[in-house]
């Protein structure tokens, strides 16, 4: 898995944007007051974040600018669309919606400079959801040459103490070679930690998955600003 690692040491370093810096209003009557012009929705999610018990909304939104439309002469895809994405969190209320949150360092960009032949971390098998008042961020990372490696990361984040606090953290990856796969998960709340290895997705005499729990010391939670493409999840 080590030319794995090399491209996720690649996506944190940070990405150069052609784009003038927006701002999103406070408060809106719809989604789309959140919007700013020339970019769109990329993916939604739905639920009850902050327990009012009235459907909130996470968006995940992108820029169109065509300056950020760069043309690749290596492996992978003839034009690479490395426009922003922002995190939006909207509280339902009696005027439409308020702005929870705004991230603008957290969602990597459909595509990488520097890992042409890397799929769209969010939209290839990744993407947000809302359950029983968790925001779920999902992002896989699969690469069409150069490795064998797939790894997939999901931060859980839950309103509490008027931000949004990471109360879980699950990561896994495999060898589409071997098969050989392992897995890593957190919970922030329990301060637990299971550390699962030996897997074998291909062979079943060599699937002899074993898990160890950990106990975590946590100085204080991580939030959602706490978070961007760099952040490392090691307890």
């Amino acid at each position: 898995m080590k030319k794995l690692c090399c491209i996720l040491l690649l996506l944190a370093s940070s990405y150069t944007f052609a784009q003038n810096e927006v701002q999103l209003p406070a408060h809106g009557k719809d989604t789309l007051a959140f919007v700013p012009k020339a970019w769109r929705i990329v993916a939604r999610a739905t639920g009850d974040l902050n327990k009012d018990a009235k459907d909130d909304i996470a968006l995940v939104i992108e820029d169109t600018n065509k300056e950020n439309f760069i043309e690749n002469e290596s492996l992978g895809a003839r034009s690479l669309n490395v426009n922003p994405r922002y995190l939006v969190i909207l509280f339902k209320d009696s005027k439409g919606y308020r702005l929870a949150a705004l991230h603008k360092s957290f969602i990597p960009p459909e595509n990488d400079e520097d890992a042409t032949c890397l799929a769209d971390p969010l939209l290839q098998d990744g993407g947000i959801d809302i359950k029983k008042g968790v925001l779920s961020v999902d992002f896989n990372y699969w690469v069409s040459c150069g490795s064998y490696g797939v790894s997939h990361s999901t931060y859980k984040l839950r309103w509490q103490n008027e931000q949004f606090t990471l109360i879980g953290y699950d990561s896994s990856e495999y060898s589409r070679s071997l098969g050989d796969e392992s897995s890593v998960s957190i919970n922030f709340i329990t301060k637990k930690k299971a550390i699962t290895t030996g897997g074998n997705m291909f062979d079943e005499t060599q699937n002899k998955p074993k898990t160890v729990w950990k106990t975590i010391k946590i100085d204080k939670f991580i939030t959602l600003q706490d978070l961007d493409r760099s952040t490392q999840i090691d307890f």
